[in-house]
């Protein structure tokens, strides 16, 4: 699907991408990760065929800039900055859609179930949207057509809880007949989403790994938390996730996303020293019982 090839770039007289040799399959769900400067994103852009580059990139044996019409029909790309673009909603859509020869119905669509009303704001300019606003359609627009491959940087970055669900169930949905590229700094944000771990440094791959692909994409968990005692930064940090307070600020219940899991436990470990259980369900299927002081406990 995608070959990189003894890619080499430079700035000026600064190599950013220090000859990457690569290949990622149908079916690959990839983290890209490393700290900022480390080439991720210059390495998306050779693959989109923003930037010239020395060795050779190839998407399924086609030349990103030489072929850039035919390549780029077959890729959705989400990128981490919204473009500042002042076309009007609606107006994107549209241009979007014909660019991909696509039904630009079906991008409404995937909108709508991320929880933007395209049609509410057809004639809003795209640079006035918020930051939700924003990701919700790009993501739409993304995931709204027929794309044999996913390239996204920090996708879920401005989600609310319920969206970023409802985005899972999307890759889900594609996760047999394409290829994703994701690409965040955090390891944790996109680690129950990918199948293999690609991490770069200073213009480098410096780990390339499987991953044991066990989380269903689609899935939920039911959480219950139990507090030793009220806080308001906690009740504030939870109820961002959509929990509900069912006991005067000491008992929490909600749910998460599966792929969420690692992100919400990173949360949770802030305010370790409040908790006195939590009880982390599937939707369907077995549980596990945390309580203060004790080992995880299969329920």
């Amino acid at each position: 699907m995608i070959q990189f090839e003894n890619i080499v770039k430079r700035f000026r007289r600064h190599r950013v991408l220090k000859g990457i040799d690569l290949t990622i399959e149908r079916g690959h769900r990839v983290a890209l990760v490393g700290s900022n400067g480390a080439g991720k994103t210059t390495l998306i852009r050779c693959l989109l065929g923003e930037y010239i580059c020395e060795g050779r990139v190839l998407v399924d044996g086609l030349d990103p800039r030489q072929n850039r019409r035919e390549v780029l029909s077959k890729v959705g790309f989400v990128p981490q900055l919204p473009p500042p673009l002042h076309m009007p909603v609606g107006q994107l859509i549209r241009f979007s859609a014909t660019l991909c020869d696509s039904d630009p119905a079906r991008m409404i669509g995937v909108a709508e179930q991320l929880g933007f009303d395209a049609g509410r704001f057809h004639h809003h300019a795209f640079v006035k949207l918020s930051g939700g606003q924003k990701q919700k359609l790009l993501i739409a627009i993304a995931l709204g057509r027929e794309s044999e491959l996913l390239v996204m940087d920090e996708p879920a970055a401005n989600l609310d809880p319920e969206a970023r669900h409802i985005f899972f169930k999307l890759l889900a949905e594609k996760k047999e007949r394409a290829a994703m590229l994701i690409s965040s700094h955090r390891l944790d944000e996109v680690a129950s989403l990918v199948n293999r771990v690609i991490e770069m440094d200073q213009g480098e791959i410096v780990l390339d790994d499987r991953v044991a692909d066990l989380v269903e994409l689609s899935s939920q968990l039911n959480c219950t938390i139990r507090l030793l005692q009220p806080e308001a930064a906690f009740a504030k940090a939870i109820a961002e996730w959509g929990f509900s307070d069912v006991e005067a600020g000491l008992v929490w219940q909600g749910t998460i996303a599966g792929p969420d899991r690692l992100r919400f436990l990173s949360l949770l470990s802030r305010y370790a020293a409040l908790l006195s259980s939590l009880e982390i369900s599937e939707a369907e299927g077995e549980g596990i019982l945390l309580n203060q002081g004790s080992s995880i406990n299969v329920v």
